[in-house]
């Protein structure tokens, strides 16, 4: 028997071995009883929020003197909101809980489940004939969380690592077994409890996208890079690559894309069950660092939540960017519906009014581009559509003595612009009718010819008939909305021929009132609000990508999905292989409608101008350059305020330029001394490129 100095020893021993710290998942129910965000945690213990969230996790561990200053606040939360003990049984509680954690066995997580400590389920609980996998779920704190599916308990993706832990949305994480792409594939469809419901009633289900990181990958079979090609967007395993042959001995098919970044592995619909799983390859630069700014470096649970956020309120990624937001155009607008067969009474597929249908439309000549079919087949050399986004630079010349004598030039941006140009925007649903000399209707959309050269601009202004800002040279081409702004100035519009669609519709309005959604709950998220002054929200929009880069990464993304979205209407032919002439593969879509693209530039640069319109005869300023939705001012001072037009009360005057988060108002880009500003007009170099300071890049997004 040990001897009482023995024990004492011991005892002591265990006494100098530190401080000892509570589960990940207390010091999280600590901190949040305490009302207390990560983030003001971090700054608490001089580290970051990504580190004070790998402490919560179970991630890493604090060390000293940092782990003793921990361990002192987690004692003093802990006295003051104790845990909550019962020898009763807890009563049972239905999906998403504010705290704790739950670890389950079997293929998805029971409707029911006790909000207590970490407890594994009995093996009986697993799915009949399968392996018992363990999944654990983290239910944080989530603000007017969507109700769960309960056909996808566990969110809409899950990325998944070189140890098997596969990353959900909302925290979660499931355990796969999976060591080949047909057992991941498998896993997926039916263990995982991943997808998402359809955005509209008559859509389909989203089907669940893996993410694997480069050891995943690796561990899968697959390269971890994937070299030799030479355009990034055609790399793809050769066909005899053993993980291609894998997928096929297991009857599973591969889009035509064939397995490259972003891989889509499917069979043959059965019934109403899709069985479908899109793949995105991190190492293969499936998350391009344009849109999903720093994703690709951040740690799988963090990649999760990213791409979770941008899942819920935008759609799971099926691409890149822009081909996620043209799937969105037709998520939202299905181009068919369940329609009863009048003769037989049977359930047969019929046009869904107001989208765009399932077949391709041929465009008007002056609407296609210059190597379509529809042009060269046809001869055509009546000219075409030149509705771009503008990139103008006033002379220098027209600079009075007074602007140059101003110190600064700001530059303000306006929020998605072409997001706001897609609200309310009346498109053609038909294939265009030719008409000679018709007479001028501005609620009409389609493509005119009309002569707008005799028409006497202001030269410190661009005009608004060309991207450029040059006064139009004699007859052309015009979308509706350029030639009804022409009519709105007070000018007559005769035009000389159009091509016109007879059926038309809000088709983007879904598509618009999702994204701008998404975009104004995410600047929300991070500090920025619909209800803050214009001083307040300057302020917070100085430091809300600093708050949280997961956060800023969707935001990018967002942004990023409604110009490439708008791009892709109008995808061009790719690959040094093309000739004029031939038909490329985005011409098979019934999305690939140049007429939609142009009507959404062409409305966004008529909004562009009538604001700068409204500027002038307000505060009686001129703008020195403007790119697509960048213009810059001369200012007195460093901030906007320091020239917009505000009323006596203090209030934006309605028409021009006003501050704020929401789609078509504007914020910050960037601030430059005058003289920074004329020296690159004075080079021919377009201030409105550089004004936010490197080698900022702005253009239309296609």
């Amino acid at each position: 028997m040990a001897s009482e100095e023995e024990l004492f020893a011991s005892v002591d021993a265990l006494l100098e071995e530190g401080p000892q710290l509570p589960s990940p998942a207390e010091r999280a129910r600590l901190r949040e009883a305490a009302g207390i965000t990560q983030a003001r945690l971090a700054v608490a213990l001089k580290t970051s929020t990504q580190t004070v969230k790998n402490y919560e996790n179970g991630r890493s561990e604090p060390k000293s003197p940092r782990l003793e200053a921990y361990q002192r606040l987690l004692k003093g939360w802990a006295a003051k909101y104790p845990a909550h003990t019962s020898s009763a049984a807890p009563a049972p509680v239905v999906a998403p809980q504010p705290e704790g954690r739950e670890t389950f066995t079997g293929s998805a997580a029971p409707e029911q489940a006790e909000v207590a400590a970490p407890v594994q389920a009995p093996a009986a609980m697993a799915a009949p004939g399968r392996p018992a996998h363990s999944v654990t779920l983290r239910r944080p704190a989530v603000k007017n969380a969507p109700a769960v599916d309960p056909r996808f308990p566990h969110g809409p993706l899950a990325v998944l690592d070189g140890d098997g832990s596969a990353y959900g949305a909302g925290g979660i994480v499931l355990d796969c077994p999976a060591a080949t792409i047909p057992e991941l594939v498998e896993w997926t469809l039916r263990e995982s409890g991943l997808g998402a419901a359809k955005l509209n009633r008559y859509g389909k289900d989203s089907d669940p996208l893996i993410v694997l990181t480069a050891a995943a990958a690796v561990k899968l079979g697959l390269p971890e890079r994937l070299e030799g090609h030479e355009q990034r967007r055609s790399l793809r395993l050769p066909e005899d690559h053993p993980v291609v042959k894998q997928v096929t001995k297991a009857k599973w098919q591969l889009t035509q894309r064939g397995f490259g970044p972003w891989a889509r592995i499917y069979r043959k619909v059965q019934g109403r069950e899709r069985q479908c799983v899109q793949l995105a390859i991190l190492s293969w630069d499936a998350l391009d660092e344009r849109s999903w700014p720093g994703v690709s470096e951040m740690e799988p649970a963090d990649i999760a939540r990213v791409l979770g956020v941008y899942a819920t309120r935008v759609i799971t990624p099926r691409g890149s960017t822009a081909v996620s937001g043209l799937e969105l155009m037709t998520a939202l607008r299905p181009p068919t519906k369940a329609v009863r067969d009048e003769e037989t009474g049977n359930w047969v597929s019929g046009y869904n009014a107001g989208s765009l249908g399932t077949e391709p439309m041929d465009p008007a000549p002056p609407e296609a581009t210059p190597e379509h079919p529809v042009v060269v087949n046809s001869g055509w050399k009546g000219g075409f559509l030149n509705e771009e986004a503008y990139q103008w630079v006033r002379d220098v010349d027209t600079l009075s003595d007074e602007e140059c004598t101003l110190p600064f030039a700001v530059g303000l941006d306006l929020n998605t612009a072409f997001l706001a140009a897609a609200a309310r925007l009346v498109v053609g649903l038909s294939a265009p009718d030719h008409f000679h000399a018709p007479k001028f209707n501005p609620t009409i959309p389609g493509s005119w010819l009309a002569d707008l050269s005799h028409i006497e601009l202001d030269p410190r202004l661009p005009s608004p008939f060309t991207p450029d800002g040059s006064r139009p040279t004699g007859p052309a081409w015009y979308q509706t909305h350029t030639l009804a702004y022409a009519q709105e100035l007070g000018h007559d519009v005769h035009p000389i021929e159009a091509y016109l669609r007879r059926e038309t519709g809000a088709y983007l309005d879904p598509w618009h009132d999702r994204l701008k959604n998404a975009y104004v709950d995410t600047l929300a998220d991070m500090g920025v609000t619909r209800d803050l002054d214009d001083r307040a929200f300057l302020a917070a929009m100085e430091q809300h990508k600093q708050n949280d880069p997961a956060l800023a990464a969707v935001l990018s993304a967002i942004k990023a999905t409604v110009k490439g979205g708008v791009g892709k209407l109008r995808e061009r032919p790719q690959g040094k292989s093309y000739k004029e002439g031939e038909t490329w593969p985005a011409l098979a879509r019934p999305t690939w409608r140049p007429d939609i693209r142009a009507a959404v530039i062409s409305k966004a640069r008529v909004n562009m101008h009538r604001k700068l319109n409204n500027m002038l005869k307000m505060t009686g300023l001129y703008p020195l350059a403007v790119l697509s939705d960048c213009v810059v001012y001369p200012s007195p001072g460093e901030s906007p305020i320091d020239f917009l037009p505000y009323a006596a009360s203090g209030k934006p005057q309605p028409g021009a330029f006003r501050l704020g988060p929401t789609p078509g108002l504007a914020k910050l880009e960037g601030v430059q001394s005058m003289l920074w500003a004329v020296d690159l007009m004075e080079k021919g170099l377009n201030p409105a490129r550089h004004i936010k300071g490197g080698d900022a890049v702005m253009d239309e997004g296609e």
